[in-house]
C-alpha cells in the first residue's frame, strides 16, 4: 500500500467524479512541506500571454517596471495564435490593439489574422521591451500575505518554483490565480451557471475562395438549391454543432471554420476540457463532408490545421469594485474612471443548449453603435491587493462579459493595466489607491482618445 495516502473515514468525506465512464472516489494524500526556491523577484508579473497578457506585459514594461509573463503553452498570444482566431472580432478603435494590427498585419485585411507572423511578432514586442518570457510554466497557487497577492507557485519541467512580485495581474481568461487567493466570483449566468459552449477552431485547404461562401454572424445566411445555408447545417450537421460560419485567411486557397460546438463545459475543469476537445474533434469530418456536399466552392476542402487550444468562452465571472453591466453598454457610458474607451461590439452569445446564437444574444440588430468605456474599478477585485484582473475575466455580468471578451477589446484592457501596474510599483502604491487621472492622462499620452 502507498503511504501517504489517506482514505476517507465515510462516503460523505468522498468527492465523486463521474468521467470517462467510471466512477471515481477521491482519497487525499497530504504533500509534505518543502522549502521552494524563490526562482526571480520582478515588479510586475503577467499570467497568461493571450492578447490581455501580452499587452500588459509590454506596457508595463514600456513603462519602466521590471516585467515578467509566464505562459503555460509553448508561444505566445492565446487564442489569437494557438486557438487559430480566424480575426479581430468587434469594431474597436485606438490603444495597443492598434499597434498589434500595424505590426501584425498580412494584406489589406488588417483585422485578418495569420497565426504564425503573430505568434513571432509577439515575442518580438516582449523583447524588444525587456519582458522576461517564461513559457511552458503553470502558475498554480498565489504566494500571500495576508489578503495580499505577493507572487506565485509555478510547476514546471524545473519544478516547483516561487517568482515574487509587487504587482500581479491575472489575465489568464479563467483567473485562476485571483481564484485561489480568495476573489469572490461566480461562474457562467449567475441564476443558473450555464456557460457559454466551447469551440475548437480549424482551417480547411483546397476552398475555391473565388466562389466560395463567408458568413460571419449566426444571423446571415443565403439561400442555396438545397434550402437555407443556417438550416442546412442544422439539419445535417451531428448535435451539437448545426451552424456556418466561415472565413477568409490570409493564405491562398485557406479559410478559417468557426464551426464546431461542445456544451455544458466547464473551462476550469480538465476532465470537461478533455471531453469538449474530444467532441469537437469528432465533429470536424462531418463537418468537411457537408461543405463539400451542399456549399459551393469547398467541394474539394480539406481539413488542414486545427486549433492546439479549443477556446473557452466563459467562466468565471469575478465580483470587482464595480461589475459592468448590459445596461451600462446599451446606454453607452462613459465612467468617470474610464480606462479602455471607445469599446465597440454586439451580445454575442453563443446557444448554451445547442447551436447558433442564443435566445439572449444580438448581433447584426445590436441597438448600439455609440461604443461605451469599461472602468478602472472593474479591473480591481473584491478583497485582494495587489492583484489586477484583466481580459474577459474583468468585473461584469454574463451579458456584458458576452461583449467586452473579445480579443482587440482584452488587448487595450491589457495596455490600461500594465500601465496602471507600473505606476503602482513606481509610486509603491497599491491597485485600488491608484489616481485614476494620472492612469488616464498616461494613456492619452500613448494617443489613446475617449
Amino acid at each position: 500500500m502507498v503511504t501517504g495516502i489517506e482514505d476517507s473515514e465515510n462516503e460523505g468525506d468522498c468527492r465523486k467524479k463521474y468521467t470517462g465512464g467510471l466512477l471515481r472516489l477521491m482519497n487525499y494524500y497530504t504533500e509534505e512541506k518543502q522549502k521552494l526556491p524563490i526562482k526571480r523577484e520582478v515588479e510586475v508579473l503577467v499570467i497568461g500571454s493571450g492578447p490581455a497578457g501580452f499587452s500588459a506585459a509590454v506596457n508595463a514594461a514600456r513603462q519602466g517596471a521590471e516585467t515578467m509573463l509566464i505562459e503555460q503553452l509553448g508561444c505566445v498570444g492565446g487564442m489569437a495564435t494557438e486557438g487559430l482566431m480566424s480575426h479581430w472580432t468587434g469594431k474597436t478603435e485606438g490603444g495597443f490593439y492598434e499597434e498589434i494590427l500595424d505590426r501584425s498585419a498580412d494584406g489589406e485585411n488588417r483585422k485578418l489574422i495569420n497565426p504564425e507572423k503573430l505568434k513571432t511578432v509577439m515575442m518580438e514586442m516582449l523583447d524588444e521591451e525587456g519582458v522576461l518570457l517564461q513559457l511552458y510554466t503553470i502558475a498554480c497557487k498565489p504566494v500571500m500575505k495576508n489578503n495580499r497577492v505577493q507572487g506565485v507557485i509555478t510547476e514546471s519541467k524545473s519544478g516547483r518554483e516561487v517568482i515574487k512580485a509587487d504587482i500581479l495581474i491575472d489575465a489568464s481568461g479563467d483567473g485562476d490565480i485571483a481564484a485561489r487567493s480568495g476573489v469572490p466570483y461566480h461562474k457562467g449566468r449567475k441564476e443558473n451557471g450555464k456557460m457559454q459552449p466551447a469551440t475548437l477552431m480549424f482551417k480547411l485547404g483546397g476552398v475555391d475562395t473565388e466562389r466560395a461562401i463567408f458568413i460571419g454572424s449566426f444571423e446571415e445566411s443565403v439561400e442555396l438549391p438545397e434550402g437555407d445555408l443556417q438550416t442546412l447545417a442544422e439539419k445535417h450537421l451531428p448535435d451539437p454543432a448545426g451552424h456556418f460560419l466561415v472565413y477568409q485567411s490570409t493564405l491562398p486557397g485557406v479559410v478559417t471554420c468557426n464551426m464546431t460546438n461542445a456544451i455544458n463545459v466547464d473551462g476550469t475543469e480538465p476532465e470537461d476540457l478533455t471531453s469538449a476537445v474530444y467532441e469537437c474533434r469528432k465533429q470536424l469530418r462531418p463537418i468537411v463532408n457537408f461543405l463539400q456536399e451542399f456549399v459551393p466552392g469547398y467541394e474539394n476542402c480539406y481539413l488542414l490545421d486545427s486549433g492546439s487550444l479549443i477556446g473557452i468562452r466563459e467562466t468565471r465571472h469575478f465580483e470587482g469594485e464595480y461589475v459592468l453591466s448590459r445596461e451600462d453598454i446599451l446606454r453607452g457610458r462613459v465612467f468617470e474612471d474610464w480606462v479602455v474607451p471607445r469599446v465597440h461590439f454586439n451580445f454575442d452569445v453563443h446557444n448554451l443548449s445547442g447551436s447558433g446564437l442564443d435566445e439572449t444574444g444580438v448581433q447584426k440588430e445590436f441597438p448600439q453603435d455609440k461604443g461605451y468605456t469599461i472602468p478602472y474599478r472593474s479591473f480591481i477585485p473584491k478583497k485582494i491587493e495587489g492583484l489586477f484582473l484583466a481580459g474577459r475575466n474583468i468585473s461584469g455580468t454574463h451579458m456584458a462579459h458576452s461583449n467586452f471578451r473579445v480579443m482587440p477589446i482584452c488587448a487595450n484592457m491589457g495596455q490600461a493595466v500594465g500601465n496602471a501596474a507600473a505606476i503602482c510599483v513606481k509610486k509603491d502604491i497599491l491597485p485600488r489607491n491608484l489616481d485614476v487621472n494620472e492612469l488616464q492622462n498616461k494613456l492619452k499620452e500613448q494617443g489613446v482618445k475617449i
